[in-house]
Order: C-alpha cells, then structure tokens, then sequence
C-alpha cells in the first residue's frame, strides 16, 4: 500500500463557461486520505448529463468544469485503510463520491438520494476543493464509490454501464420487476434505452421500444433484440397497444408529453422517468428522481382518473450495491454497451453529436490513449 499524503496535478479537458466548449486543463486533485483510491482513468462514457451540465442547461454549473462520470480506470496506489482494493485492479467511478453515511438513504444502502451527497463533478468535496471528472488523466475517489470491474468485461464496454446501465437496473429492481415474463416499454432508443433493451430483455421480459420515429425500428428488432417497436405518432399503433405494458421506463432527456403514454400502461402500471430534463414536463422530473417532494399539476388534457391506477414515479441512477450487481448481471448474462470510441481530441465534436443523437449509442472517450495536453 502507498502513502497518499501528497497532492497530485493532472490533465483533464474542462468546460470554461456555458459554451460547454472543452480544453485542457491541468489542476491539483483533492487531499487523499487512508480510504481513498487513486486511479489512473482508462476511458470514460459520455452521457447527455454532461452536455447539460457543461452548457449550464441546468443553471447550477461551476467553472472550470472536467465532466465525466462513467469512469473505468486502473488503481495504482490505496490509503492504508483500504480493504476492497489492490494496486492493479480495473475499477469503476460513477455519478457519485461523497454521502453523509448517517441518514436514512445512506443507512438502506441508497446513498444516491442522501441529500448531502457528492457528485462525480461540479461539485465540492469535503475539504473544499471542487470535484472533477472522468475527462481526465486521474481520480482520487473514497474506496466506498470505487467498484471492482468484473474480470473478463472489457473497460470501454464497461464504462456506459456504469450510467446508462444502473440507471436501468435500479428501477427494475427497486419496484419488483425483474420477474421473467413482465411486459415492458423503453421510451427512447439512445445510451440508456439501448441498455434498458438489453438488460430487460435478459431478465426475460417482452419489450417494446417506444420512439418518435421508425428510424430505429430495424436497429431495435433485430440488433437489440426487442420484440416490438411503437412509433409514439402513430394513433393506430399506440391505440391497439394500450393496457399492455407493466412499465415504461422513460430515458428521453429532453421535453416530451407524458399523457400519450400513459395509456399503454396496465392496471398498476409504472412510468419511471429517468432522463434529467430542464424544463417541466408537468412536474420538474430531478424534484422526483432526488426523492423530493412535489405538487403534481395535472395538464388538463390528461384523464385524472388514469392516474388513480398508474404511477408515476422517478429513478436516480443507482445505489453502490446495485451497480456492483448490475456488473455482475451483465458479466453473467454477456450483456456488452453499443459504443464507439474516440480519443479526447475529438470531445467536443462528440458532445455536438450527442446532442444531435448522432450516436449508436455510447460515445467513450479513451482517454489513456489520448494527449491530455493538446
């Protein structure tokens, strides 16, 4: 075990202002401590968070900002109190680095609603020095939100998980529904969607995807291997297939009525909003994902009587112990992401393309393999 007493500098590319245009930036990583681990970042997913939150999408962003937080490195030193980890493992970094450990989430394993927890990024640890990201050479991460990659999972196929696919796994498994023979819906075909396709599909529930064009349609029945596709335009379509489904979970992360989709939902049926949006839907959708409390204002087109038999609820990404199970079910079930990897050089292209859904599914960044300083 190595000492960590001494700070360290590294090379990240980080938004400067809500351009969301990102560059090198060198910086001094936090103060270590004897549970904290250090990492040297491999490669790291690009999410649509990180778009919001290098734009300022969101108006709660600190510059100069490093994003990332689908983050799969090697560990090359640990604090003296580190149990979980050993120089060399391959390792993953999430959304999260910091909770209080004594409320009520924290305490039933669901440290991702505690309402003092530390993000990946944009944030300030606990010593007052602000989080930065996965966009970066290395990561001082406390070994409580550090995972262990399977052996055998390849890094850049590991990395979206890490996100998109807890943030599926979770609700599926917090509500119950990862019984085989469910009927379910995935609203939106991109980094999440694909995930939710595959995961609940080899949990061995019948799945259609729900999108707001055909132009997926053959990507989804036969490269992902769902069993149905709905075009969320297509009156007849949506009409023969109303009362169908056990749940929807929700993964657009940009404005989009709810109410049309709210009748394909069975008698107790679930719509699980995932996707961070910036303007209302009827209801701020983070307010429920964060566990906060709401008032609901119903748009008055919707019948308030379909509500007393359906739910609408949200997820936030997923617990510590739900990602290391995720891991493991995808190792199991041989469960990979879609991605296409580009160096850092190119972020910034990719960040346009993922707002433009140019990508099937995942952008990662091999960052290990690019010039940080160029």
């Amino acid at each position: 075990m190595g000492s960590l007493e001494t700070e360290r500098t590294t090379t990240g590319w980080a938004a400067r202002d809500p351009s969301g245009v990102l560059s090198p930036y060198t910086y001094t990583l936090r103060s270590t401590g004897p549970e904290d681990v250090f990492v040297k970042v491999m490669c790291c997913g690009i999410c649509h968070t990180d778009l919001h939150q290098a734009k300022n999408d969101l108006g709660m962003s600190n510059y100069p900002m490093v994003p990332g937080h689908e983050v799969v490195g090697e560990v090359l030193e640990v604090g003296s109190d580190v149990s979980k980890f050993r120089v060399g493992d391959i390792v993953g970094v999430g959304c999260i680095v910091g909770c209080c450990r004594n409320c009520r989430p924290c305490d039933s394993d669901n440290e991702q609603y505690c309402l003092k927890k530390i993000w990946s990024y944009n944030d300030v640890y606990t010593d007052g020095k602000p989080t930065q990201g996965g966009f970066a050479g290395s990561m001082v991460v406390d070994q409580k939100f550090v995972v262990n990659i399977p052996e055998g999972m390849a890094p850049e196929q590991v990395a979206p998980l890490l996100c998109a696919g807890v943030t599926v796994y979770s609700p599926l498994n917090h509500f119950g529904l990862m019984g085989s023979g469910l009927r379910g819906g995935i609203l939106g075909l991109g980094g999440v969607g694909h995930m939710g396709v595959k995961i609940a599909k080899a949990m061995g529930h019948h799945v259609t995807v729900i999108s707001s064009s055909d132009k997926k349609k053959v990507e989804a029945l036969e490269h992902l291997g769902a069993d149905d596709y709905l075009v969320s335009s297509d009156a007849e379509g949506m009409q023969k297939a109303a009362d169908s489904l056990d749940y929807i979970i929700d993964t657009v992360p940009v404005f989009h009525p709810l109410e049309p989709y709210l009748s394909l939902l069975k008698l107790d049926g679930k719509l699980i909003l995932t996707g961070v949006i910036n303007t209302p839907l009827q209801f701020v959708t983070p307010m429920v994902m964060l566990g906060e409390s709401i008032s609901l204002t119903l748009n008055p087109y919707i019948d308030a009587s379909l509500l007393a038999a359906l739910s609408i609820t949200g997820s936030f990404i997923g617990s510590m112990k739900e990602t290391e199970e995720m891991l493991n079910f995808c190792k199991e079930k041989n469960l990979t992401s879609m991605i296409e990897v580009v160096k850092m050089d190119y972020i910034n292209t990719a960040m346009e393309r993922l707002e433009k859904n140019d990508v099937r599914y995942r952008f990662v960044v091999d960052v290990a393999g690019s010039k940080l300083d160029q």
